[in-house]
């Protein structure tokens, strides 16, 4: 089961004014099973998107940017699950393509007003004729409080659906913001397979959000690991509608500003973490937290060494402190990040919670194995490194290798 993530029942979700969503059950991979979903957005709404950069990207990653340069309004997403396709050449594009007339003609909206999603097996093509029948069915349900529904049609290996919602107060007004997200393997940035949708009411500039989402991202979604696998359909949007009662928000310098952002980013650093707690097989949720880098770059190559090594997250897995493959990440990190290649290892403090683990390139004197077990058997770890080279930090977000990450991956496609 996931690592201490809510259940989304127990959460309230609430609308955002100027969406609506709509899901179907189209039978993609499997019977009897949401795996379509429909957003509708409303006039004037500003919308944003980031995506994978794996050079083998699907094709509705690429009519997704193509889109969102041509268009002067983004109206309508369409996601699937079940088939990614991605591999799938000219006929690929042409699908998703299709799907995006198909929507356009039901909502009657241009083509390039809407943004095509999908997510699964890659290097299969489409079951045209499943998606299209379910087009209408899930827009036949467009409703404004279907955010739990939509959190369960997105999924695809997840064990658990994942949603969160928050508010915040500007200008004396509630703005909502509510979001959805999915991944649970082949997580990695840039970005790490994951699906994100955030929307809030409050009115910001397209340009604005255009800039924004890069910068959310960084810290959220891009700060994620569950195997070191970069998808080929990582996508993630910002939808902001205007429709709260406040003054548009159009520069960094808008005193709103980082009040929007924060929250934004604090909706997103949720879905993206939840994504790691429900990692393919994972129980334990790990936050390496480094600290003291001379820039942010070292800051995550370091981070990420130690969050995708399969000897470090097997450790994890059997609560067994061999702390040393901790170091040993820390002193690869070099091959990402060549301006590492002048660490000195004497500087360096790691700690596992409040415990002193290493120092002055060693172990340190006052740690004990019985504290290193100790810290390991909880289903939270936390690590930090301290490099003392610089200013920059920050936290990386992983999970441990079980023997059902492989399980599952083995069985994937059966």
């Amino acid at each position: 089961m996931p690592v201490n993530l809510p259940s989304i029942d127990n959460q309230s979700l609430p609308p955002v004014k100027g969406v609506r969503l709509g899901w179907a059950e189209a039978n993609i991979k499997k019977p009897n099973h949401k795996d379509m979903l429909v957003i509708e957005v409303a006039d004037g709404s500003s919308v944003a998107g980031v995506f994978t950069q794996n050079r083998f990207c699907a094709a509705p990653v690429h009519i997704c940017k193509q889109h969102l340069q041509q268009s002067q309004q983004i109206k309508a997403l369409v996601i699937n699950t079940g088939n990614a396709n991605a591999g799938t050449g000219e006929q690929g594009t042409l699908d998703a393509m299709t799907t995006c007339e198909q929507v356009a003609s039901q909502l009657n909206i241009p083509v390039n007003a809407v943004l095509p999603f999908s997510t699964g097996v890659i290097l299969e093509h489409l079951p045209m004729d499943k998606l299209i029948a379910g087009i209408p069915d899930a827009i036949g349900r467009l409703t404004d409080d279907a955010w739990k529904d939509a959190a369960w049609s997105i999924m695809t290996t997840d064990v658990a659906p994942k949603a969160y919602a928050d508010t915040c107060q500007i200008d004396g007004q509630a703005i909502q913001i509510t979001g959805i997200s999915k991944g649970a393997g082949m997580i990695h940035p840039n970005m790490a397979t994951m699906l994100g949708f955030v929307a809030t009411d409050a009115p910001i500039a397209q340009s604005l959000l255009t800039s924004l989402i890069k910068d959310i991202a960084d810290h959220s979604f891009n700060c994620i690991s569950v195997d070191g696998d970069t998808s080929t359909n990582d996508s993630f949007i910002i939808i902001a509608t205007g429709q709260a009662n406040i003054a548009p928000i159009e520069s960094k310098d808008d005193p709103r500003y980082k009040q929007i952002y924060t929250a934004l980013l604090g909706v997103s650093q949720y879905l993206a973490k939840a994504i790691v707690r429900d990692g393919e097989g994972a129980t334990k949720f790990i936050s390496v937290n480094v600290q003291g880098a001379q820039s942010i770059e070292e800051a995550k190559a370091i981070g990420f060494a130690i969050a995708k090594s399969p000897l470090v997250k097997t450790a994890m897995f059997a609560s067994d402190p061999n702390l040393g493959r901790v170091l040993a990440a820390i002193g690869y990190a070099s091959r990402e990040c060549p301006s590492l290649n002048d660490l000195n290892v004497d500087d360096i403090s790691l700690y596992f919670g409040d415990v002193l683990v290493a120092e002055k390139g060693g172990r340190a004197p006052s740690y004990t194995e019985q504290a290193g077990q100790e810290i390991m058997e909880a289903a939270e770890i936390d690590m930090t490194v301290k490099l003392n080279r610089g200013q920059q930090n920050t936290t990386i977000w992983s999970c441990d290798f079980s023997y059902d990450y492989v399980k599952i991956n083995a069985e994937y496609r059966t």
